[in-house]
């Protein structure tokens, strides 16, 4: 058994191509290991790879942010809708559905303004300055946490938005 490991040991461990049987005379075999050089190479191909995958992967991860952001919108629509069908008018806040503490993906509180009662000034319009919904406004404020009312300020394009009343539901660079 002893002899059958020191045969594996030198086998894998041996630089020449010449045979090796388990009686062969014991030869001291230099130490194999890797150069200073070749570490180096491995570590700049390994940050050559990860410099080309890491916008690739920033950029996944903030499509599964927005595509959650979608998820979590269209369930406060639907607790938003069950309200008012339940009490016959929109909640005035999402305190009274009990989802104020909810925060996007990118821990920001969404926004809820229903339309009846709060100033036209306040509800968020498009590139024609109309409001964008009759209802109620809903989004998030996306990745930079800050938002403007009409969607052509610069701090609202990266807001993710419910409009038309719930039929577009999306960033605001896409509407």
């Amino acid at each position: 058994m002893n002899s059958s490991i020191t045969f594996f040991t030198r086998l894998l461990g041996r630089k020449s191509t010449a045979p090796l049987s388990p009686g062969a005379k014991k030869r001291r075999i230099a130490s194999s290991g890797f150069t200073l050089i070749e570490i180096l190479i491995v570590i700049a191909i390994m940050g050559t790879l990860s410099a080309i995958a890491m916008p690739t992967f920033r950029t996944y991860v903030e499509r599964v942010k927005t595509k959650k952001v979608l998820i979590e919108i269209r369930m406060l629509e639907k607790e938003i809708n069950n309200f008012y069908y339940t009490y016959n008018r929109y909640p005035q806040n999402l305190d009274e559905i009990g989802l104020d503490d909810m925060k996007d993906a990118w821990d920001n509180p969404y926004r809820y303004l229903p339309v009846e009662g709060t100033a036209p000034g306040k509800l968020r319009k498009d590139h024609f300055m109309v409001p964008v919904n009759s209802d109620f406004d809903l989004y998030s404020m996306g990745p930079d946490g800050k938002t403007a009312s009409p969607f052509t300020a610069k701090s609202s394009r990266d807001d993710i938005v419910r409009a038309n009343d719930g039929q577009y539901l999306g960033p605001v660079s896409e509407y």
